[in-house]
């Protein structure tokens, strides 16, 4: 396959951000598309459904490094409740907006116990534990119960792909030269990378439950989908752990 210019490949992604439907499945052309196809033939992928409460999968096993320099892994978080995102601190779209509304949903479920947030960045190599931590200040984020995790890059984007099936491509990664972008369902939410180029990922909300399997994704700017997110949170933490 020939190499593919960075303006190109940027072009490419752009216009594949401009595409309408269900959850975002980044692969590369020629790859195998066996997950995915695993994931079509599981469930319905239209957006109604995703926030319909099901079982879209399982968190796999991750190890991470919270903003207070601890590592957190998937164990850390089993008996709770969670909520998933995927953000940078360099980004200037989506990332504020989804830690405004995390913010929020924090402050509408006080001292929970059994809830928490988790936010996982997409820029590793500029966030570390310390840029996180100052991120982290600006939304007066619990140092219990919202996480900010940081780790090794490919780690991270095999989670957000492979994990929660959710987008993230760095045209800045040159393990992608040459590689072409194939989108299905509708596109992530673009973040700007500055003069660098950019990082593209989605901004959907992953809830997560006590056994950590995911159960819903949901839109941060949609006020319907947040509600629905908020009646999601509050069957889950009626479930008994299992």
């Amino acid at each position: 396959m020939p190499t593919l210019s960075r303006p190109l490949v940027r072009g490419l992604a752009l216009l594949l951000l401009s595409g309408a439907g269900g959850l975002a499945v980044w692969v590369w052309l020629g790859t195998s598309v066996h997950g995915i196809s695993l994931w079509l033939r599981s469930s319905d992928k239209s957006q109604g459904s995703l926030e319909t409460l099901g079982v879209y999968g399982e968190v796999p096993d991750f190890a991470l490094r919270e903003r207070s320099g601890r590592r957190v892994t998937r164990a850390d978080l089993l008996g709770k409740v969670w909520i998933a995102n995927f953000i940078y601190t360099r980004c200037t779209e989506t990332c504020p907006l989804q830690s405004a509304r995390l913010a929020r949903l924090q402050a509408e479920f006080p001292g929970g116990e059994a809830l928490r947030f988790v936010s996982i960045t997409v820029d590793p190599e500029r966030d570390t534990p310390a840029v996180l931590a100052r991120y982290a200040e600006r939304y007066a984020a619990d140092s219990v119960r919202w996480l900010f995790l940081t780790g090794e890059k490919q780690a991270i984007y095999h989670l957000a792909k492979e994990g929660f099936r959710l987008g993230v491509v760095d045209p800045d990664d040159q393990a992608r030269a040459g590689g072409l972008l194939v989108a299905l369902g509708p596109a992530p939410a673009e973040a700007t990378h500055g003069s660098k180029g950019l990082v593209i990922h989605s901004s959907r909300f992953v809830l997560v439950d006590r056994q950590e399997r995911i159960r819903a994704y949901h839109l941060p700017d949609d006020q319907a989908s947040l509600e629905r997110l908020r009646q999601n949170v509050r069957i889950l933490l009626r479930e008994r752990e299992r």
